[in-house]
This record gives C-alpha cells, structure tokens and sequence, in this order.
C-alpha cells in the first residue's frame, strides 16, 4: 500500500527536512506543487483534499486556514505549527508521553507536533510528575537554548546574511523576557502542573541543536526524592523508546551540538545529593525530535510504519 502525503510548507525550514526524510521511501507518494502551483489556491486545495496524509509546515494563522480547506473526510492531517497544541479535537503528537499515547497518534485523525522546547521539557519533567516524584503543583522553571534555525528564514538570515540589515555577530541572546511565550501553554497542559513554568529560552550561534535543563531544589519537597529515584523513573517510562535515551551522567559538560543533525533525544540526572540538588539535562534537534523528526515519527505511526522509518538515530 502506498499513501499519498502533501507537506504544506514543504519549501520552509522544517518542510525541507521534512521532505529530506521521506524522499525515496517505499510506500510513500509525495504530492509536490511548482513553485507557482503553491500560490495557486485551487491548486493547493486540490492536494489538500486528495492526500491520505497532509503535513503542515506553516505560522500558526496559516495552518488554522489549511485545516478549513480540508473537506475531504479521508485526509488525516499532522500540524507542526503550534496552533492546535492545547486545542480541543488533537491528539498530542509525542508518543513517548504516556502510556498509549502512540496508539491514540495512530488512530488520530488530527495530531498536533510538539514544539521543540516542550519536547524536552516534558521529556524531563512528566515521567517525575506522573510518579509523583516531583508535585504537580510545584512551580518549575526551565533554561533552555535552541541553534538559531528554530526561528526559521528570518533568523537564519540574521546570523548567516552578513548584508542584511538585521544581521548580528551576537553569539547568544536570550529572549521571552515578557514570560508569555507561546510554549507555555503546551508545557503547562501536557506535564499536568498547576503553574506556568518560569521559560527562559536564549538562541546561540549555532545553526541547530537544543538544550533544555530544569533545574530541581529537592530538599524543598516535601517527599526528597534521591537522584537515583528520579533517573530510575525516567529509564522507566523510556526502556522501550527507539528514539528517547537516557544516559549515564558521567561527563563533566553537555552541549547543544550533541544531537544535532539526528532525531535522537537525550536525557541526564545531575545533581548534589548532600545538597538535595538536581539538574536534568535534555538534548534534542530542534529541527530534528523537536520538527521534521518527530513529524515523520507520527507519519510513520499513523500510516503503520515502524516508527523510525526515515529518520536518523
């Protein structure tokens, strides 16, 4: 059997990568529209309506538009914006999650990506929240910086454009400083905590990649969980993930290049136990687990592929 996919976007950052994973594969037929076919709104309709399988790739306002446009009761539709992330009628599109989250993906007919931020985020933190390791109405905070393809063309063309009149030699920054940025949400509703995390997202020069780390005051809990407890649920809720690993916290330093360029996410438990201290460290792609990957995961999921057909571990 071979489906039919449409990515709308497919000439944006994650569309592209994206493309790059599905080219080639067996069982899978990509509806491609010319440049000029894109901008054509009947054409674009057209394969919309037609695909098995339609993957958004489009700001938020866009994708909101292209779900309007599907009439066509069969299309089943992967949005990698975040416009749907907390909506009513989406399935959450991070299998690792819960327990049967991969198999609601698998019947969804509308799932949303997680954003790339939550993705390690909730990768961190949910495992805990859901043992009750950590209180569901403890208020978090989480650090985390992302290579600058996440802001997608305009940003690339700050850091790469030397001629542009945005262009900056800035090696990182950190931005959100209002704490209304739109991942918020998606953390809050998704982890099951009471409180909006604290986000302090920063962008440093480096094309892709991401670290996110919630640091944790255990003696301020109530229950001290040891940070052998906290690590033990996490290798729990993950020993049978393809794609989510949780590795030994042996090395003095992680970067945010560390699983660039792959679909991997990475986790560590760092901490002080006299100090009743703990770090935990995720390491994902922004465009890889955190974009393109995790699209293609779901693709995979809901079409009855193995789930790491395509991508890179």
């Amino acid at each position: 059997m071979t489906i039919r996919v449409f990515i709308d976007g497919a000439v944006g950052t994650t569309g592209l990568e994206i493309r790059e994973r599905l080219d080639g594969r067996a069982g899978i037929e990509q509806i491609i529209l010319s440049d000029k076919d894109r901008k054509n709104a009947a054409k674009r309709e057209d394969a919309l309506n037609s695909a098995d399988f339609v993957i958004l790739c489009l700001p938020d306002d866009a994708a909101r538009e292209a779900v309007d446009m599907i009439k066509a009761a069969k299309v089943r539709v992967i949005d990698a914006s975040s416009a749907h992330r907390v909506a009513d009628g989406w399935t959450y599109g991070f299998p690792e999650l819960e327990p049967g989250q991969a198999a609601q993906i698998a019947e969804a007919a509308r799932v949303s990506n997680p954003g790339c931020y939550p993705t390690g985020f909730l990768a961190l933190i949910r495992p805990l929240v859901r043992a009750g390791l950590v209180p569901h109405d403890y208020p978090l905070s989480v650090n985390a910086v992302s290579g600058y393809s996440g802001g997608g063309k305009n940003m690339i063309a700050e850091f790469e454009d030397a001629k542009g009149a945005t262009y900056t030699e800035t090696a990182f920054r950190n931005y959100g400083l209002t704490l209304g940025h739109k991942h918020v949400p998606e953390m809050t509703k998704h982890a099951r905590i009471v409180h909006p995390p604290i986000f302090q997202p920063a962008v440093a020069r480096t094309y892709r990649g991401m670290l996110v780390e919630v640091p944790l005051p255990l003696h301020a809990f109530t229950r001290r969980p040891s940070l052998e407890a906290i690590e033990n649920a996490l290798r729990e809720a993950y020993k049978d993930s393809p794609i989510v690993q949780v590795l030994p916290s042996d090395v003095t330093a992680v970067t945010i290049e560390e699983d660039a360029g792959t679909d991997r996410l990475s986790l560590r438990v760092f901490g002080n136990a006299e100090t009743g201290q703990a770090r935990l460290v995720a390491t994902l792609d922004n465009l890889g687990k955190g974009a393109a990957g995790a699209a293609v995961q779901n693709l995979n999921i809901m079409a009855g592929f193995e789930q790491t057909d395509g991508l890179v571990l």
